[in-house]
């Protein structure tokens, strides 16, 4: 194989640690890992305390990483190939913008806080890796990935491979702890059955959680808790049994900090945290069918380092757009939406992309955002069809969709907002809280929207297909199969007014 010059690490600046990997990346998209490091610092004991950094794990935080710069350097990395990324801690954190500013005067490194939703699609993508294809079950039947850290669960559900829904829930570690130490009589068990309890009913909405055949559990607990109780399934994977997980978590339950320290032989920071993170398992592994639990030895680390090496492979894209799409149905089916008329939409939509891509000049994610807005275009009517664009634009700038980031997911709201109705104004905030690049894109997506919504006017998809044919300042729309159009002109008529004023073409439908 051959081999770039290309040497890669991704430092992680999580709840109870600041950690390195470091890797060298090979042509084809593989990679092999060079070393790691890591150092236990509290910012989330601090965080989830007093909403802040301390200024003592500030120093000491400024400390691990000059020396990780130093090791760095040692090893040859340069420095537009270092990566700092931080999660849940610093998300939360009020002094968070002065933290940044003040590791970039110390060390020189840009630091890149990973939203929740972003957090999930890295860790599938270092699931995907270490997994590869030797469990065929995950990807032929209903599978749950989670993983729990110090400030916040990520969670994902698959039916048949294909994203169902993920959720950046706000139930970490430390805050349990926080919540049980705050001496309100509930054990740990008690507080997390009610808090799973009814985070469960929301997913069942979503996939029944009882048809869930593949438990796949990450973070640095379970991957104790495997070395433990597991045994190798590959070089990156452990399985453990159900009733071995279950009968584990119920023995420890009641350990102290201590205990876990000295029986379990895991650092102090680590152990505090320990058992509520056991349990959360557990507790969410009961609501399924799963027989036992794959354990990936990974981290999001690896799956930036996965992302780096194979971000430009086309067969990667197009699996995450995939899901991303599987996603976005699945959200509308969440809000009992028209499936038939809003997926015709959308396939209206990509016809209309590909003819006309000389005059919008998008691109393939692009497309993939506009075929995501149509595919919610209308579901804003589970609140109410007066004005269901509005409630449309609330939903989907304040759901989370796997893929997504949410600068995506406010273009995404606002085509859906612009769908039908005026145009936009100076008076529309949201539109104008938007760059000026951004706003041109929701015009341009709005536009092929109302065009393609307008042909299915009836909700009855009495227009299967079109070709689209560009005669001088007009675009023909050539309905195959149609003879009675007249439903379809008058959408036509009411709709299309926007397309010509931002491509400059007069649309006819024969």
């Amino acid at each position: 194989m051959e081999k770039t010059n290309r040497l890669v690490a991704v430092i992680e600046i999580g709840s109870t640690g600041i950690r390195l990997l470091a890797a060298e990346i090979f042509s084809g998209g593989q990679w092999r890992e060079s070393d790691r490091a890591g150092k236990p610092v509290a910012l989330g004991w601090d965080v989830f305390t007093t909403g802040e950094i301390s200024r003592e794990s500030f120093l000491e935080c400024l400390s691990v990483l000059q020396n990780f710069r130093e090791l760095l350097a040692s090893w040859g990395i340069a420095d537009s190939d270092v990566h700092v990324i931080a999660t849940s801690a610093l998300r939360a954190a009020r002094n968070r913008d002065v933290f940044a500013d003040r590791l970039r005067q110390e060390t020189g490194f840009l630091l890149t806080i990973v939203e929740g939703i972003e957090e999930n699609r890295l860790m599938y993508l270092a699931v995907r890796f270490a997994l590869k294809q030797d469990l065929p079950l995950f990807w032929r039947a209903n599978s749950m990935i989670i993983d729990v850290g110090g400030g916040s669960t990520e969670l994902m559900l698959l039916r048949r491979g294909k994203m169902v829904a993920a959720h950046s829930l706000r139930l970490g570690t430390i805050l349990i702890d926080r919540q049980f130490r705050r001496g309100t009589g509930l054990s740990h068990g008690r507080y997390l059955r009610e808090n799973i309890s009814n985070t469960a009913g929301f997913l069942n909405s979503e996939m029944d959680l009882a048809h869930v055949r593949t438990f796949v559990v990450t973070g640095s607990d379970a991957q104790v808790a495997a070395m433990f109780l597991g045994t190798e399934f590959n070089e990156h994977c452990r399985f453990i049994e159900r009733q071995a997980l279950i009968a584990f978590a119920e023995k420890i339950q009641n350990y102290s900090s201590e205990e876990c320290e000295q029986k379990l032989h895991i650092p102090y920071g680590e152990a505090q945290g320990f058992i509520p993170g056991i349990l959360v398992y557990k507790l969410f592994l009961e609501q399924t069918d799963a027989d036992r639990i794959v354990v990936p030895m990974v981290s999001i680390r690896e799956g930036f380092i996965e992302d780096l090496a194979r971000g430009v492979e086309r067969e990667l894209q197009e699996d995450f757009y995939s899901q991303i799409i599987a996603g976005a149905i699945n959200l509308g089916r969440k809000y009992h939406y028209d499936e038939n008329h809003n997926r015709h939409v959308a396939s209206l939509c990509m016809i209309l992309f590909d003819a006309l891509i000389h005059e919008h000049g998008m691109n393939r994610r692009e497309r993939m955002m506009l075929e995501t807005a149509a595919i919610l275009h209308d579901i804003g009517m589970f609140v109410r069809s007066s004005s269901h664009e509005k409630h449309g634009q609330y939903i989907a700038a304040n759901s989370e969709i796997f893929g997504l980031h949410q600068d995506e997911l406010d273009i995404i709201s606002n085509v859906i907002r612009y769908h039908r109705g005026p145009a936009p104004s100076e008076s529309d905030i949201e539109y104008i809280a938007l760059e000026r690049e951004e706003r041109v894109l929701v015009l341009k997506m709005a536009s092929i929207l109302r065009v393609a919504d307008s042909l299915d006017h009836g909700h009855s998809q009495h227009v299967n297909s079109i070709t689209v044919e560009k005669r001088g300042e007009t675009l023909a729309l050539h309905a195959q199969g149609v003879h009675d159009l007249s439903l379809e002109l008058m959408g036509l008529e009411e709709k299309a007014g926007m397309f010509q004023d931002v491509f400059g073409y007069k649309v006819i439908l024969s």
